[in-house]
């Protein structure tokens, strides 16, 4: 089959591999009709390299459908329509049991001290293959695939895998108060989604924050208070003005770690790739720097007593936190990887609306054969081409 594969910084090529295969009976193999880009794809593109080795399939964002299941599953069938979350959960856990499904003790890696396995995500996370390719092996198949019905397009129901779940626990985890405000720092997709989602739970102003005109501009379509923070020289004064003096009562950081405007967390990641895998490894684990300029921003404007949620992804073990201005503030961070099934109860029923109330048929920017994959990624890394969501479709689909 085609799969796209990671083979260096700023190198994804499109390799032809073997086909998966069932090799548990908890097992299923898809055939994937549609895969996301993610924007922390984009760490494996340029930061994460020292956990990739060449060759690894990419992707956590697929849908598609079922060829294949093993002999231990039962909830779907060859035929079946379904969206694959982009954690591998048992769903029997006592970390599933609770909701904390990116915890899940049954695919752990410890021998990393990480959480639950992710698809296409780096020896971190398991180094299971990813979903950017014509076909999938889906670990624990018994509990994970979400079925969905035949029929509607695949933008319907594939940001279900990862794009919806996290924002929804984003707004969830900032703790809107009924009324309230909240800022988003970062108008990428989950961001995006993060903003509609606030604003469908009930928050009266919600301030989208970037740099980017294109996602400025999708932002404001949709009803989102927009502040470009090129035009803003005094960006906490800007938004006490607007919170009668106090400052947002939510502040969402749906950047991470590549942010603009840390220059010195940036050398510090690029520095990586140049030294040996393994002593790179080391430092990023051990001595690794973040690009944090948003997640000390989000401090700096978050109102007194408020909440900081964060969804961006930061890898960095020895990043500098403003930790007297946070507890100064009394400010009430939360933060991690999305529970994917604990939100698609929630999340479902809005999808299904034919009006719409998320949006998700005005996300994808760019629908892409697989084929175009690795031009896709230097596009979407560079935010050129007005790419703010990429779906990527294998022609096998």
């Amino acid at each position: 089959m085609k799969a796209l594969t990671w083979h260096g910084p700023r190198d994804v090529r499109i390799d032809t591999v073997p086909d998966p295969r069932i090799e548990h009976p908890t097992d299923a193999i898809i055939r994937v009709t549609s895969s996301g880009i993610c924007g922390s794809d984009l760490h494996l593109y340029e930061v994460l390299g020292p956990f990739l080795e060449p060759g690894d399939i990419l992707g956590h964002e697929p849908m598609g459908v079922v060829e294949e299941v093993g002999a231990e599953v039962s909830g779907i069938a060859p035929g079946d329509r379904v969206v694959i979350p982009f954690n591998v959960s048992c769903g029997h856990c006592w970390m599933c049991g609770h909701g904390l499904q990116s915890q899940c003790e049954t695919t752990q890696v410890r021998d990393q001290e990480k959480g639950a396995a992710l698809l296409g995500y780096t020896k971190l996370y398991g180094q299971v293959p990813g979903g950017q390719a014509e076909y999938l092996r889906v670990p624990q198949a018994q509990y994970g695939p979400i079925k969905v019905p035949h029929g509607p397009p695949d933008e319907r129901y594939v940001y279900l895998s990862d794009v919806l779940p996290t924002a929804w626990q984003a707004v969830d985890y900032a703790h809107v108060p009924d009324g309230g405000s909240v800022a988003v720092f970062g108008l990428g997709p989950i961001g995006q989604m993060s903003a509609r989602i606030a604003r469908h739970r009930g928050a009266q102003r919600v301030f989208g924050l970037d740099l980017v005109p294109e996602r400025l501009a999708l932002a404001a379509r949709h009803g989102i208070e927009v502040i470009d923070v090129r035009e803003v020289d005094d960006l906490r004064g800007e938004l006490q003005e607007r919170t009668d003096g106090r400052g947002p009562d939510s502040v969402i950081d749906a950047v991470g770690m590549e942010a603009h405007g840390a220059p010195l967390g940036k050398l510090a990641q690029g520095m990586t790739k140049y030294l040996p895998k393994k002593v790179g490894q080391v430092v990023m684990e051990k001595a690794g720097l973040d690009r944090l300029s948003v997640l000390h921003a989000a401090g700096d404007v978050v109102r007194r007593g408020g909440t900081i949620s964060l969804s961006g992804v930061y890898g960095g073990a020895a990043d500098p936190m403003p930790m007297l201005q946070l507890f100064d503030k009394q400010v009430t961070l939360r933060m991690g990887q999305a529970n994917v099934k604990r939100w698609i109860d929630d999340l479902l029923p809005l999808v299904e609306d034919d009006d719409d109330p998320l949006g998700v048929g005005d996300l994808a920017t760019h629908k892409l054969p697989l084929e175009q994959g690795p031009e896709a990624y230097g596009t979407f890394q560079r935010k050129e081409d007005g790419m703010i969501k990429t779906i990527l479709q294998p022609s096998a689909a």
